[in-house]
């Protein structure tokens, strides 16, 4: 698993430079400036969240333990549905209701997760 936490987060912050670069140069063009400043907060918070799953991958093979591979799920988790709401509401206009609070609820809890397993005696 601690693998999988790695190189979900790789694929996440991939994917993160990606949109970055097109919300820099191509979709200033294509949105207001109220989604299109949504869909940047949405990408900074994947790019965060993808260093979150790498240092929890690596947190989790040195430590062990159940509380880092839930916290790597919650991270994964809430980032797919916080940012895929973000993005499916102001890309594409498809609104998942309470999709994002959600998302953003399971993110706390990866957090949460990750300081205790952090502070958790081994």
């Amino acid at each position: 698993m601690n693998r999988l936490w790695i190189a979900l987060g790789a694929l996440a912050g991939l994917g993160a430079v990606a949109l970055s670069a097109w919300s820099a140069h191509g979709l200033p063009q294509m949105l207001e400036p109220a989604p299109l400043d949504a869909v940047r907060s949405a990408i900074t918070l994947q790019g965060w969240h993808a260093l979150a799953l790498v240092a929890t991958g690596l947190f989790a093979a040195q430590r062990g333990g159940i509380l880092p591979q839930i916290a790597g799920a919650a991270f994964f988790l809430g980032m797919l549905m916080f940012c895929g709401a973000v993005y499916s509401a102001n890309l594409a206009g498809i609104r998942l209701g309470p999709v994002a609070p959600v998302g953003g609820i399971t993110l706390m809890l990866g957090w949460a997760l990750l300081f205790l397993a952090a502070v958790k005696r081994a």
